[in-house]
């Protein structure tokens, strides 16, 4: 395991933000953290990087502590946005580099292989006030990437940016995650966490109600979703045994059934009705399973 929390948490004063949380992130792979604000996402993402010491517990990397021997191997996208907005992009990323012992030739060859790949080669003399918000983020993120990194935390890295970016970022990461980079990241899109991560732990009020491994946690949820879009009216469906929730729509109706011998029967009550364009049995989606756990919506 190369990142592991063991029995972590956090108090200020009779607060605590963060309790008994214990979990291991394997080498290579995207982790995905997901809670409401306030749930302790953050605390978490700064007691990883040294920047809070736990209250108890242990956090190592790769079986050490984190301190600033291991800063140059770790990245960091905070939430809160932190470049220098007078300075110029290539200044503010070499001296980020540096700090992270890179050479100042080595940094200017990585900076322009991300510029170039967002598609931006010409913001590198541009002061970061300059540029939008949503090409802020790039350099935000080659800030955090620029030292090639082997754990890399990434909180909130979507938000903000429209669905072009989104793809453009989300490429980078999945391609750092091939190179063999450790990324944990928190975001307000399920359907990101479900698209890039392999195992999640959702927080509330800083302690998991949910962690481990996607596939596992959508197997053992026990519920499945079936839409149904007919030439006909569907709505006694949700008089059916083994219904749990119905939700129409212009095209039919999605439900949230126990299993597929409930999709059978449903299946046999309406064959012969009429015209039946799409029948499909969906896994549960992250969000249902976080609005049965956390009790709200995420997004």
């Amino acid at each position: 395991m190369s990142l592991q929390l063991d029995n972590v948490t956090k108090r200020f004063g009779n607060f605590t933000a963060v309790k008994d949380l214990s979990i291991n992130i394997p080498e290579s792979e995207i982790f995905g953290f997901l809670g409401a604000n306030g749930a302790g996402k953050t605390t978490t993402f700064r007691m990883i990087l040294g920047l809070l010491d736990p209250s108890s517990g242990t956090i190592t990397w790769q079986r050490k502590p984190i301190n600033y021997s291991t800063s140059s191997q770790i990245g960091y996208l905070p939430e809160e946005r932190g470049l220098y907005p007078k300075l110029k992009v290539k200044e503010q990323i070499v001296y980020l580099a540096r700090l992270r012992r890179m050479q100042k030739e080595d940094a200017l060859k990585e900076l322009n292989y991300w510029l170039e790949r967002f598609k931006v080669p010409e913001y590198a003399d541009k002061k970061v006030e300059e540029l939008s918000k949503g090409n802020q983020q790039k350099i935000q993120f080659i800030a955090s990437v620029i030292h090639r990194p082997k754990l890399l935390i990434l909180d909130e890295p979507f938000s903000g940016l429209d669905p072009i970016n989104v793809e453009m970022l989300k490429d980078a990461v999945l391609d750092l995650k091939k190179n063999g980079t450790t990324i944990v990241f928190s975001s307000h899109r399920m359907d990101h966490v479900e698209e890039m991560c392999e195992h999640l732990c959702i927080l509330q009020n800083g302690t998991p109600v949910v962690q481990g491994a996607l596939k596992e946690i959508k197997r053992s949820f026990g519920k499945k979703n079936l839409i149904i879009h007919a030439d006909f009216d569907l709505s006694f469906l949700k008089d059916i045994s083994g219904v749990h929730k119905v939700k129409m729509t212009p095209e039919g109706i999605h439900l949230q059934i126990e299993g597929e011998s409930v999709a059978e029967n449903i299946l046999k009550d309406i064959v012969g009705l009429g015209f039946i364009r799409r029948f499909m049995l969906e896994e549960p989606s992250l969000n249902d399973i976080f609005i049965e756990k956390v009790g709200a919506s995420y997004e």
